[in-house]
């Protein structure tokens, strides 16, 4: 998939570089699958006080409802269209059950429409079929892996992210993360073959304010940009540079970790993620 390029023939487009639209077939989604999305707070919560800068406005949006858990196993099923969703980066797929039922797949890069996926312990490790990791070859690059059993894939969901299966020991798989992290995950979670699709939208350039807006995000205001009242950055004369990086909480970035350190998944986690 590659990138559009636009002449300038507005401001808008003068510096828009956008992900191309030629892997989608259809712009009209399974209406069985479609639920109307979560009213939008626009960053307030119950009582109406603002809790969450920056949010608000933003495009009308319908629920996809997507089979990250891949349980149907040992039946076929066709890939029907490919199709874009505004909640998430990556494409997602339509699937045809052989049984009749219609489910929303994430898609892998490489899926096109009239392929066959399936998943099991016995599936061939291809490109979309889903199997436990323990029934995957090394080396093997995968997405939408489950952290618990039968929990639905949470990792390496987004476009453009994989992760790697490079060993196993005992009952776990030990997994290298788009983050760098190695961690062990247990071998009879489930994973999918194949890289996220829609890779290259890490090279998209909005080009204009409003599709940030379109988005629903409002504009950012920096910290050094505000009063000493605002932020603990805030105030100086002229442009002072703030002093040490921190939220407006006052809690040290840059470095300052907040991890918890008995937090219980450090026992799986054999390298850290790189910084």
């Amino acid at each position: 998939m590659a990138v559009k390029r636009f002449k300038p023939v507005t401001p808008g487009t003068r510096f828009r570089i956008d992900t191309s639209t030629s892997d989608i077939t259809t712009n009209v989604p399974e209406k069985s699958l479609v639920v109307a999305s979560n009213k939008r707070s626009g960053g307030r919560n119950n009582s109406g006080k603002m809790t969450m800068r920056y949010m608000g406005g933003g495009h009308k949006q319908a629920y996809r409802l997507i089979d990250f858990k891949r349980n149907k196993f040992d039946i076929p099923a066709t890939v029907a269209t490919i199709e874009y969703d505004p909640n998430r980066s990556a494409r997602i797929a339509l699937l045809h059950y052989v049984d009749g039922e219609k489910r929303y797949m994430i898609a892998p890069e490489g899926l096109t429409v009239g392929q066959t996926v399936v998943s099991g312990e016995n599936a061939a490790p291809e490109v979309g079929n889903t199997l436990p990791l323990k029934s995957i070859p090394l080396g093997s690059i995968i997405h939408n892996i489950e952290l618990n059993p039968g929990q639905g894939g949470t990792i390496a969901r987004s476009a453009g992210t994989y992760a790697q299966l490079s060993a196993r020991d005992g009952k776990y798989a030990i997994i290298k993360l788009p983050s760098g992290e190695t961690r062990m995950i247990l071998s009879t979670c489930l994973a999918t073959i194949g890289t996220v699709s829609n890779g290259e939208k890490a090279n998209a350039v909005l080009g204009k304010a409003g599709r940030k807006r379109w988005l629903g995000r409002r504009p950012r205001v920096r910290g050094v940009a505000m009063n000493p009242v605002d932020h603990p950055m805030g105030g100086g004369e002229g442009r002072a540079s703030g002093g040490h990086p921190r939220s407006r909480k006052g809690i040290l970035a840059k470095g300052y970790k907040t991890r918890d350190k008995k937090k219980t998944s450090d026992r799986y986690i054999i390298e850290r993620r790189k910084k």
